[in-house]
């Protein structure tokens, strides 16, 4: 296996926002700023701020809700509905030849944000090399390994490992 290193994704991964606030939560109630491109009564769709694809797309509910089953009967139905206008107007687009769709839902699925649940929405190519996990068995690093190890051996003197 390799390894690409992206020491830039740290912040986003760890969810690290100033203000504790959920990010789809912020982008449901702002606008162009957050990526917003569609909006729904009970959902929106947004760009994945480091997508692996050109257009890779998020649909989330504005309620916060981390499971499948929490959400209502309407306000499903209609994140499938704009789930479909997305791929349609990606389609018009970009004219990739597949998709990837989908949810991870909690931590161990790889939720990055496992709090509030959203559609994935990847274009995809034939011959793309930006779906790391997938083709070629490359992971992406979200810091150098150094800092990391700095900050574990920090974490271990201060609790007396």
């Amino acid at each position: 296996m390799q390894h690409l290193f992206a020491p830039w994704r740290f912040a986003y991964v760890s969810n690290a926002d100033s203000t504790g606030e959920c990010i789809f939560c912020k982008a449901a109630r702002s606008g162009g700023d957050h990526l917003v491109v569609g909006r729904g009564k009970h959902v929106y769709a947004l760009l994945n701020r480091y997508p692996y694809t050109s257009g890779h797309i998020m649909v989330a509910p504005v309620a916060h809700v981390g499971d499948l089953a929490g959400l209502d009967p309407e306000t499903l139905a209609e994140m499938m509905s704009l789930t479909q206008k997305v791929v349609a107007a990606l389609q018009r687009v970009y004219r990739p030849h597949g998709f990837n769709l989908g949810f991870n839902l909690g931590e161990a699925a790889g939720a990055g944000i496992a709090d509030h649940l959203h559609m994935h929405i990847v274009p995809r190519w034939r011959g793309d090399t930006n779906f790391m996990t997938v083709n070629a068995e490359v992971r992406v690093l979200p810091e150098e390994l150094e800092e990391t190890c700095a900050k574990l051996r920090g974490a271990l003197e201060v609790n007396g490992g």
